[in-house]
């Protein structure tokens, strides 16, 4: 019985087929070194947590995050601080499913669940890339309309022509993609820490922030804002792009030890990375309270928060265009590398979910086209009209959150089974968080959707 039983958590550990593996074309395609100490072997590993990190503070988060500064001052820094403490235990569970299992949570799920339940896990997974989506496109495309006045329109057709690049780079390799968004993510962080720094926001208040308060259940703005924070820190398509490039790196899945080992230190590299996405995090909505709290100012578009940064009447003497010019950098900057990733997570749902076979060039543009659409056909309808067209992006936040129990409740499930993860099943306390957040997620979301159709 016990030989059965320990041939059937082998099984689990088998080496997929290569024509099953999620991105096949980069799969186990970065080899680490053995024995060679903790920081060579960390910095083999460091990379993924980079893509990963960079969905957590792509230009969704940025009204969002701001507006909640703005607003109500330092008090929603609770709610980022949560979000992204929630983001690490999840991220940490889909890179050990896809270690353990060689397979990614969209396969997982096809797997495991009926086809008519895949479908309706499916179209909700496609639909949150698609909000996910908005905000990279319409993010990226005001940059460029702020740096180089290019039509908001264009510049949405500009974005969507980034799958190219995408491609290029895979030619590459994976650690060039993984090099160029590490830059991008650099100076967005040191843009914000400028900026901030500069702000000059109170110290005690900030940490006072971190502190959750019960208003935030009780005032139905700051809920509504709050829980597009959660969308846009807690992402669901990064819980399947994680579970994927979890397996760029070569895997012994014969080995225990050697899979422990690559848990160990995707996990590690996953939390520095969303521990950086955290400081951004923090620094946008800092920036609101320090900047913007109490005076009044219309922060719902970006070109309202790229005037105001250049105007004396609202952030007083430091005040500059050179501090607007930077904001729409670090702005390229985000929707850029979030695009990057976004287009990944698209292939990894459309693979897992529908099996689809088509060359990879012409699957990432099917996956980029379904994306990019709809905002297109927005864009054009409300043409001129950018406050609608922004709009969107606070909205699409709240979607991701509601949209995200349906990629958590699968994942902490998966994760928890002995009968797919063997020894690497879920700890008792590691679960225990994980159910909690998912119900407490399901809880806030379908409170915000009562709200938002005004039954209460």
């Amino acid at each position: 019985m016990k030989a059965a039983e320990e041939a059937k958590q082998n099984k689990t550990f088998a080496t997929t087929d290569q024509n099953s593996k999620s991105l096949s074309e980069v799969n186990g395609s970065i080899k680490v070194p053995d024995n060679k100490g903790f920081w060579r072997t960390l910095l083999a590993y460091t990379g993924p947590g980079v893509l990963i990190a960079v969905g957590y503070m792509d230009p969704g988060n940025w009204i969002t995050s701001i507006a909640g500064g703005a607003q109500f001052k330092y008090t929603l820094l609770s709610v980022v601080l949560i979000s992204s403490l929630i983001a690490m235990l999840l991220q940490a569970m889909a890179a050990k499913l896809g270690i353990v299992t060689g397979k990614d949570l969209a396969q997982m799920i096809r797997e495991n669940t009926s086809k008519t339940m895949g479908i309706v896990l499916w179209v909700i997974t496609e639909l949150a890339i698609m909000a996910t989506d908005i905000a990279e496109i319409i993010g990226s495309a005001i940059a460029l309309e702020l740096l180089f006045k290019i039509p908001l329109i264009v510049g949405i057709i500009i974005t969507a022509a980034d799958v190219l690049i995408l491609l290029l780079l895979m030619k590459l390799g994976f650690r060039k993609i993984e090099a160029i968004v590490a830059t991008l993510v650099i100076v967005i962080v040191l843009v914000f820490a400028y900026e901030v720094f500069l702000a000059r926001p109170e110290f005690n208040q900030i940490l006072a922030g971190y502190v959750p308060s019960s208003s935030i259940l009780t005032n139905k703005s700051m809920l509504y804002l709050s829980l597009g924070i959660v969308g846009a820190t807690v992402m669901p398509h990064d819980l399947f792009l994680g579970s994927s490039i979890s397996q760029t790196r070569e895997i012994d899945r014969n080995d225990e030890a050697n899979i422990a080992k690559s848990i160990k230190f995707t996990t590690i590299d996953s939390n520095i990375q969303l521990t950086i996405a955290f400081v951004v995090n923090s620094l946008l909505l800092i920036l609101g309270a320090a900047l913007f709290y109490g005076t009044n100012s219309p922060l719902g578009k970006f070109v309202d928060l790229f005037n105001a940064l250049q105007n004396p009447q609202i952030v007083g003497a430091i005040a500059s265009p050179i501090l607007s010019m930077l904001f729409a950098v670090a702005l390229l900057s985000s929707g850029q590398s979030s695009t990057i990733t976004g287009t990944l997570s698209g292939q990894i749902i459309m693979e897992g979910f529908i099996n689809l076979k088509m060359p990879m060039w012409l699957q990432r543009l099917v996956t980029r086209l379904l994306s990019v659409t709809p905002v297109l056909i927005f864009a054009i309808y409300y043409h001129g009209d950018e406050a609608k067209i922004e709009n969107l992006l606070t909205f699409s936040q709240v979607f991701l959150s509601i949209a995200l129990p349906f990629a958590v409740i699968p994942l902490v499930k998966y994760t928890s089974d002995k009968k797919i993860m063997g020894r690497f099943a879920n700890h008792t306390w590691s679960k225990v968080l994980a159910w909690a957040s998912a119900i407490i997620l399901v809880v806030l979301n379908l409170y915000l959707i009562v709200q938002t159709i005004g039954l209460i």
